[in-house]
């Protein structure tokens, strides 16, 4: 019997040490730290049993979720499998196994594991084809109404309809679409006596872009460069080509009428640009440098070069400039080739805190002079080109959660004093107030010229009067004007109030109203409405 029970545990001993030596598993754990359309990122205390090829699974179920296609020391990046829905924060674990010292079941291990990486890849990739160019559709269509009535002059009323859409990647294409437009319509009493505006219908933006390969584009139509954003828009052929982070890029076209906007055959233009663009996580930099010509019926009616930077060093410095340098002019039939810096802007803020940034600006303008455009009065012009000068100070802080505040300063001035003036202004804003609840803002400005003062203090209270449905915002202002060359004064007040009902996430429908009363018997009252759709369409390949 004694000899019986011996050998049962030397057996259970035996085969014990058996299945341990076959097989041990152990559980590692880690969390989902962030999520992207094609990514999910998961952090574990260490990744040292995980290949690229496994599979990881959520603690409350037992199939796989996530395939590992890449990794770090404590970081895995995964791609979801059969639809599986991830969210950061998720528990997520992975079982690893030790294996015996046999190397015939290593060999099986890997083998196994290989052609299971491959059928799951192969099922990846049937339920969730990877779009090299996936589109994306964004747009805006509205509707506005603008009346006034008054008790001793005309009524005016005036429609408004604008279109904006950005499609890019038209049916997972190379082929993107941007478009800007507007249209307003001016309903009018039939009275010869006074003036009637036209209708007019603006194309701001309509342009067909073409991306040959991820760096080579093509844009046709009108468009403007948001790396030359000086130029304006051009209507024509724009191509631009990057080398790494460097790029050229070049523009032939026509800008438009000065005085419409609408498209001059007359007006063409051409040129060509450099720069160069960082993105990092603490620097992005994008700068350019180039040169136009600009013609009026083949004459050279300006030629310049540009400058523009912009700038974000550890997101919390912004830095922007931009510059225009002339380099031709034209008087009395005699042409010649200067430098002369025409335009100069430059602006920086600083955000020390989430509670507190400051910025500064300075800028100096000249009128534009075009050669052939203005040359029966270019001396004239030219005599009363000064440069305009401007300098701005805004601070704004946020003492507490609920209270947010600002002030700024700007001063605008010439050399001969003429077009001076001074602009204070400063506002605090109290959000979630005792009691009545919403927010309740405080605005003051007050602005000095060579002819006038004005002082301006309004009062606006916003709330929500059904949640996520209706708001309405309520407000007093009180206008005061004071003209120097003929000590004449002048009071206005108004009181207005506007309503916005959110019909759902795309549709949403405005109306404002406003009466004004003055220091003369003239009353104003305005009726202003609106409806806003938007839509926007993200297309998957089945």
């Amino acid at each position: 019997m004694k000899l019986k029970f011996i050998f049962t545990i030397i057996s259970l001993t035996l085969l014990c040490s058996k299945i341990a030596g076959q097989n041990t598993s152990n559980l590692v754990t880690g969390k989902v730290s962030f999520v992207t359309s094609k990514n999910v990122y998961v952090k574990f205390e260490t990744t040292e049993h995980i290949k690229i090829g496994d599979t990881l699974k959520f603690l409350n179920q037992k199939k796989a979720c996530l395939l590992v296609q890449n990794k770090s020391s404590k970081s895995i990046v995964c791609k979801p499998l059969f639809g599986c829905e991830v969210n950061k924060g998720d528990a997520i674990y992975f079982n690893y196994h030790i294996p015996t010292i046999i190397k015939n079941a290593q060999k099986e291990v890997k083998n196994t594991s290989g052609i299971v990486k491959k059928s799951i890849d192969k099922q990846v990739e049937k339920e969730n084809p990877i779009i090299k160019n996936p589109e994306k559709i964004r747009g805006k269509l509205s509707a506005s109404s603008y009346s006034t009535f008054s008790n001793t002059g005309n009524d005016r009323h005036k429609m408004m309809y604008r279109f904006s859409m950005d499609a890019k990647n038209i049916n997972n294409s190379k082929f993107s679409f941007n478009t800007y437009l507007n249209y307003r319509q001016y309903i009018q009493p039939k009275d010869t006596s006074s003036y009637q505006p036209k209708n007019t219908f603006n194309i701001y933006n309509f342009a067909l872009k073409y991306d040959v390969d991820p760096t080579l584009s093509l844009v046709i139509g009108r468009k403007i460069n948001t790396k030359t954003s000086s130029l304006g828009a051009i209507d024509g052929l724009q191509v631009e080509k990057f080398f790494g982070k460097n790029y050229v890029g070049a523009i032939a076209g026509f800008r438009p009428d000065i005085n419409d906007y609408n498209f001059n055959s007359n007006l063409f233009e051409y040129g060509g640009y450099i720069g160069r663009s960082i993105n990092t996580p603490n620097l992005y930099s994008q700068t350019t440098l180039g040169v136009l010509q600009q013609t009026n019926n083949g004459e050279i009616d300006r030629r310049y070069a540009y400058f523009q930077h912009s700038s974000t060093i550890l997101k919390k410095l912004n830095l922007f400039s931009s510059m225009e340098f002339d380099l031709y002019n034209k008087v009395d039939s005699i042409a010649k080739n200067s430098i002369d810096l025409s335009n100069l802007y430059i602006s920086a803020r600083y955000r020390f805190s989430r509670k507190f940034n400051l910025m500064i600006s300075y800028d100096s303008r000249k009128r534009i002079l075009y050669y052939e455009t203005y040359k029966t009065d270019i001396e004239r012009l030219l005599d009363d080109n000064e440069a305009r000068q401007g300098v701005r100070f805004r601070v704004n802080l946020k003492p507490s959660k609920f209270l947010s505040t600002g002030f700024s300063y700007s001063k605008r001035f010439q050399s001969s004093t003429q077009s001076k003036s001074d602009n204070i202004n400063g506002y605090a804003s109290l959000s979630k107030i005792p009691t009545i609840g919403g927010r309740l803002s405080f605005n003051y400005n007050k602005n000095t010229s060579n002819y006038l003062e004005s002082n301006i203090l309004s009062i606006r209270h916003s709330r929500e009067l059904i949640r996520n449905k209706l708001s309405a915002d309520f407000y007093f202002r009180i206008v005061d004007y004071n003209y120097f060359n003929n000590n004449t004064k002048f009071k206005q007040n108004y009181y207005g109030t506007n309503l916005s009902l959110r019909v759902n996430k795309n549709l949403k429908f405005n109306v404002f109203g406003e009466l004004s009363t003055s220091s003369d018997p003239t009353n104003n009252y305005r009726i202003n409405a609106s409806i806003v759709k938007r839509f926007n369409n993200k297309k998957r390949k089945k």
